[in-house]
């Protein structure tokens, strides 16, 4: 039973430049082990709190020094010189100090951090990789992920015209990690060269993916399998094939309608080009193809498509258990999106994972907008063999600290099956 003996935390900067909390934490046999949180940009409404300081003469009011105090404060006074048997016994420790139903008093920033942190220091305590000491999901087996590269931005990611917010080339055909994050490099650079040729820009948006001055979901999808082609891939399930997030709350009107383009479209008829998209290009997965509160679209679109691809509710489920679950009775989508800022803490994503795994949902691991270095999500997702992860463009340090640290994981344990399972 590990004693906490030390806590710390600082403010840094994330990916966007804005400020994020750091946490260190060291325990009673001296391992010392720190954690970076991430922060979004496209995010849900019933997400976990991100405590912020308002104070518009700092950092336009993102400041995060609250968060620190808390982790420095009472979180410190709560848990320093205390055991704990698990990482869930802290979390629910940390839960309760919070006492609010979004952890909006001592912020889910700060709280996560120290998930994080301690989780991290336990597995090297008990000299494990963090990937061999997070527990498997259900029957699912830790295995080698699939990356999903986000190639072109749009939406709140990007100052261009496109409202679908992320376009992602997933090698589900490669067969290991190390190639399939070359094939990423390599498409990557293809695009690039596909979209200048065209005249377009190549500045990126916040995830690393290009942001051309595209309007159309169906040009960005035209160049995208052109460029999987020019890099001597086969675009498909058995090569390289597409996903796309287009975060479509961001883009929805108070009249319940979708505006794509400037075309406003009612939710059935979102769902009828989203098939006409499916019939004409590789997609294998649609994230938050419809809003959070339309849940009504959310079982008719999973009717209508959801035999064909993997339809990821991100914004609609949150990483909450709570949600998931109804998500489930309602029969919206058959996945969710995991983050663990969403939730705010290691034990509750877990179980958000096992609730999905449950019914049969599958997972897919996902970064933030506003990343760090900080390579967490790259072990947890080998951990419960959740078998896909995104974190941005193969490109930026942020990005790809992530496909790097799976790939570290991989040369050093070539037995771990690679893929969806």
């Amino acid at each position: 039973m590990p004693t906490i003996t030390t806590l710390s935390a600082l403010e840094i900067l994330d990916s966007r430049s804005r400020p994020t909390v750091k946490v260190t934490l060291t325990l009673d046999d001296g391992t010392r082990a720190d954690a970076q949180v991430p922060s979004g940009a496209s995010t849900g409404t019933r997400e976990a709190v991100e405590l912020r300081d308002g104070d518009p003469a700092r950092f336009a009011g993102m400041g995060a020094l609250k968060a620190v105090g808390n982790v420095t404060g009472p979180i410190a006074e709560a848990v320093v010189g205390k055991q704990f048997d698990s990482v869930e016994t802290l979390d629910r420790a940390l839960i309760d100090l919070d006492g609010t139903p979004n952890k909006s008093r001592l912020g889910a920033n700060a709280i996560l951090g120290v998930s994080m942190a301690f989780t991290r220091a336990v597995a090297a305590s008990q000299g494990k990789e963090l990937w061999e000491f997070l527990p498997a999901v259900g029957s699912q087996t830790p295995r080698l992920p699939v990356p999903c590269f986000n190639v072109l931005n749009g939406g709140v990611h990007a100052a261009n015209p496109l409202d679908f917010q992320e376009f992602m080339i997933c090698p589900l055909g490669a067969p290991s990690i190390a190639e399939a994050v070359r094939a990423g490099s390599e498409i990557y650079s293809a695009l690039k060269k596909k979209l200048a040729g065209a005249g377009h820009p190549v500045g990126l948006g916040d995830e690393g993916g290009f942001a051309p001055d595209i309007a159309a979901p169906e040009e960005v999808l035209d160049t995208i399998v052109a460029a999987i082609e020019a890099a001597g891939y086969t675009p498909g399930r058995d090569g390289v094939a597409i996903a796309m997030d287009p975060a479509s709350s961001e883009f929805r009107a108070e009249d319940g309608s979708y505006v794509v383009a400037g075309q406003r479209l009612s939710s059935d008829q979102m769902i009828e080009r989203y098939e006409a998209m499916v019939d004409t290009y590789p997609i294998w997965l649609l994230e938050d193809g419809l809003a959070e509160n339309d849940w009504d679209g959310w079982a008719r679109l999973t009717q209508r498509l959801g035999g064909r691809i993997e339809l990821v509710g991100d914004d609609v489920f949150c990483t909450n258990p709570a949600i998931i679950k109804e998500g489930i009775e309602k029969g919206a989508a058959n996945a969710s999106l995991i983050k663990l800022n969403q939730i705010g803490s290691v034990s509750e994503t877990l179980e958000a994972q096992r609730i999905c795994a449950g019914a049969g949902y599958r997972q897919f691991m996902s970064h933030r907008s506003g990343e760090t270095p900080d390579t967490f999500i790259a072990d947890l997702a080998v951990a419960t063999g959740c078998g896909h992860i995104k974190s941005g463009a193969p490109a930026r340090g942020e990005r790809v600290a992530k496909y790097n640290r799976l790939m570290e994981i991989s040369a050093a344990h070539p037995e771990l099956p690679y893929g969806v399972a």
